[in-house]
């Protein structure tokens, strides 16, 4: 009996498949066999859908929840299926006329939480089941707003410089005056720590970590990120589940990811960004999936979400 061997790598819809190809003979008989003997997930981001405006001016809020992607748009908010992107309904929301930081949902309350600006400044709270019963507090600007761990909204008021929290029905739980600093913050979320990351939408703009007593413990400026560049008015901020922290670094259409353990600041490498999108803003991040939902410009409007699968950060 003689064999011979050859072990390749293939890659194939976004895995690579390790293959091991044998000739094995016997006597005058000679078989060729194939092997697939291990498979991994490729670290490159692949564009796999865009979920298009339909004729509205704003596409570019997106969240999701479950099997569920959320799509804000002008006046409404449309549920697609998170694995075949078919959409499945539309959610009215009288004057939802939004930018990207807030928009929010919350897996335990099952609600969806939607900055308002018509008239004067609101916060809906929409139920997502039954007729979607709506709930509403007054809120004194402009707020990003984003779920914690103990499934409170967290709002970050870009003209007064402070984050409050509140529950799901309104009640203020604390607020956070944001100290020397930080300024005009657009979007801010928990981390495991307890501590805060905040994008600061200024040119040029920053990302800090802040404490409860709105203290600046790390801060990702124009210093720290040398390496790429300074930011420029960075708006919507997304957590990983090792509290690294993705940054949609709008006017300069990019996205940076912060590795907290090392403090490295880098840029990612999703080349459609550069020749479809500008003004990226919009960010969700589902892990589970292994999946990065991005809203920006497109045509000259707010009008697409694109979806990167293989994301592994």
């Amino acid at each position: 009996m003689t064999y011979y061997d050859n072990s390749r790598t293939l890659h194939c819809s976004g895995r690579l498949l390790t293959t091991l190809s044998t000739n094995i003979t016997v006597g005058k008989c000679t078989a060729y066999v194939l092997v697939v003997y291990s498979a991994m997930t490729s670290r490159v981001p692949t564009l796999t859908h865009q979920l298009p405006s339909h004729g509205h001016a704003f596409a570019h809020a997106v969240t999701s929840l479950g099997d569920n992607v959320f799509v804000a748009q002008s006046q409404i908010v449309e549920v697609y299926d998170a694995e075949t992107f078919t959409l499945q309904r539309r959610i009215a929301v009288p004057g939802l006329h939004l930018s990207s930081n807030g928009f929010a949902v919350c897996s335990v309350y099952q609600c969806m939480y939607v900055y308002i600006a018509y008239n004067r400044s609101r916060i809906h709270r929409i139920e997502l089941s039954g007729r979607n019963a709506v709930k509403k507090w007054s809120v004194t600007s402009k707020a990003g707003l984003s779920v914690n761990k103990s499934h409170n909204l967290v709002v970050a008021f870009w003209r007064e410089n402070k984050l409050q929290e509140y529950t799901t029905h309104g009640c203020l739980v604390r607020e956070i005056c944001l100290q020397s600093g930080v300024t005009h913050p657009w979007h801010a979320i928990q981390l495991s720590s307890g501590h805060y990351v905040v994008s600061q939408h200024t040119s040029p703009g920053a990302v800090s970590v802040v404490g409860v007593d709105g203290q600046v413990i790390r801060s990702y400026g124009p210093s720290q990120t040398s390496d790429v560049g300074q930011m420029e008015c960075p708006s919507s901020l997304a957590v990983t589940k090792n509290d690294d922290i993705l940054v949609a670094d709008e006017d300069n259409n990019r996205l940076l990811l912060i590795v907290r353990s090392t403090g490295c600041v880098q840029e990612l490498d999703l080349s459609i960004i550069d020749s479809a999108m500008y003004a990226t803003s919009g960010l969700c991040l589902d892990e589970s999936r292994g999946r990065l939902y991005v809203g920006g410009k497109c045509d000259g409007v707010f009008d697409r979400v694109f979806v990167f699968d293989n994301v592994n950060l």
